[in-house]
Parts: C-alpha cells; sequence; structure tokens
C-alpha cells in the first residue's frame, strides 16, 4: 500500500514541479495525449506514465545522454527503451511531429499544408551505424541526412543514406516521400549540388518545380543565399539537442526517430507557449 501512495504522490509532484528544461508542461501535454496509446481495458494494468516516458525520451536527446545514464526519477531505463521501440515502429514520432507542425503553422497564420520547401543534405558522423560512407567533400566517414523543409524551416521529411550516396541520389527518395505525405507541395529550392539530370527528370515526374538557388561570382564560404539559409537554420535546430550532433544510432529508423523527437518538440513549445 505504501508503494502505490508513494508513486502517486511523486507523479502528482512532478506534474507540478519541472526537474528538467525538457519536461513538458501541462499545456504540452494536454496538446498530445490525445494521440498516444490508451491503456487496455484487459489484461494487467498499465504500470508506468506515458508522459513521464516521453518526458524522458526528450531529456535523452537534447541530453545526448546513453540509455543506462537517465536519471533515476524517470522510469527505468529498460521501460523507457521499450516503448521507444514501440512508439518508433508505428511510426508515432513521425505522426506526432506532422501534428504539431500543421498546427503551428495555422497559428502563424498559414495554410496547414505547405505549397513550397526546401531540400538540403548534412553528413554527420555515425560510430555505431551499421552502414556507413565517407564523404569526400566534406572527409567525414559516417550517414548524410537529407531533408526537405518549409519556407520557415519546419521539417517535411527525412532520409537517412551511407554519406558517400550523392546528394541528388538521396533527395530522390525524400521527394517521393513529400509527394506522398504533403501533397500540396509543388515548389522547391535547392542549391547548385541538386542540379542533376536524374533529379530534374525524377522532379518533372513527381511534378515538382526545383529552383537552383546558386552562388554569385566568386563567392566562397558561408553565405546567405535566398531560401538556402532556411534548411542550414534547420540543421542548426537540429544540432542544439546533442544526441544529433553525431548518429548514435546503428538503425536508420531510430536515427529519424530521434530526430522528429527533438523536431517535433521544439514545435510543440512553441504552439503551447506563443
Amino acid at each position: 500500500m505504501w508503494k502505490k501512495e508513494y508513486q502517486d504522490r511523486q507523479v502528482k509532484l512532478a506534474k507540478k514541479t519541472k526537474r528538467y528544461p525538457t519536461d513538458m508542461t501541462d499545456v504540452e501535454w494536454a496538446a498530445i495525449k490525445g494521440l498516444l496509446p490508451r491503456a487496455s481495458s484487459r489484461g494487467r494494468r498499465r504500470q508506468c506514465d506515458l508522459r513521464e516516458v516521453i518526458n524522458a525520451l526528450r531529456y535523452l536527446v537534447r541530453a545526448g545522454c546513453g540509455w543506462t545514464m537517465l536519471p533515476k526519477n524517470f522510469p527505468a531505463w529498460q521501460t523507457v527503451y521499450s516503448w521507444f521501440r514501440r512508439l518508433m515502429r508505428r511510426f508515432l514520432f513521425h505522426a506526432l511531429h506532422d501534428v504539431v507542425l500543421m498546427l503551428d503553422r495555422e497559428l502563424a497564420g498559414r495554410q496547414h499544408c505547405p505549397s513550397a520547401g526546401v531540400i538540403g543534405s548534412q553528413t554527420v558522423r555515425a560510430p555505431s551505424a551499421d552502414k556507413h560512407g565517407y564523404d569526400a567533400a566534406k572527409k567525414v566517414v559516417g550517414r548524410k541526412r537529407h531533408i526537405a523543409v518549409d519556407t520557415d524551416g519546419r521539417l517535411l521529411m527525412v532520409n537517412l543514406t551511407p554519406a558517400d550516396i550523392a546528394d541528388s541520389t538521396g533527395a530522390k527518395a525524400v521527394l517521393e516521400a513529400v509527394r506522398k505525405r504533403w501533397p500540396q507541395v509543388k515548389h522547391l529550392f535547392a542549391d547548385g549540388a541538386y542540379d542533376r539530370t536524374v533529379l530534374m527528370d525524377k522532379a518533372a515526374t513527381l511534378e515538382f518545380v526545383v529552383e537552383v538557388v546558386r552562388r554569385h561570382g566568386q563567392q566562397t564560404g558561408f553565405v546567405v543565399l535566398p531560401r538556402r539559409w532556411v534548411v542550414e537554420r534547420a540543421f542548426g535546430w537540429m544540432v542544439r539537442w546533442r544526441r544529433l550532433v553525431r548518429d548514435y544510432e546503428q538503425r536508420t529508423d531510430a536515427s529519424e526517430a530521434m530526430i522528429h523527437i527533438a523536431m517535433g518538440s521544439l514545435l510543440l513549445r512553441r504552439i503551447a507557449h506563443p
């Protein structure tokens, strides 16, 4: 009996106080709890609080710690990892991210589905990846993140490949996924690396208009280009979550889930506390 009273007291205390900056507020939790799986009416009662599981995952990605290093006031790391795998297999992190993305667009006075986007890539080291490659341009062994964002920098789609895959090749899967998930997107901005016949033919087949934004003259180093800076800012938002500075996941689906947890958390905080 004393154990149940202690657990109830800890739950009430956790809801009143924010132990970590990554903990969800009541407003944030209210926005997503209806999208999470409900406890079964049959069988053993659910022992863990899903809110604490999501808090633990946000802490994990933001702090960049290992599973076994989660603080003790979260559920056991085995429980958190089990729920992570379960929700990942249901693509729930992707779904939650897309829901809050549409809500954030509506709060910004835009249509919930974007009509234009920007594509780009980022190469990161991936010490635990089952498949990786060497990016000769960046001189990095790891994975390459091919992403599409809307014109404000919200993540629309991500595709992970070994780092030796060309930008134009990796972007083809992104275009296919964007066409299925965001059918109203018609116009895409890209840099010169995507000006390849294979990609342009693919874009034309999918009814995209790809506008290549090039540098002017002999410009070197980082230069703010129209629309192109938006995708670079999105990568900057991403790597503020220390788990994403490198790709520590062995599997690409786990890595994509971590990205959606991070970017979805940013959007959730934005819509809950405008």
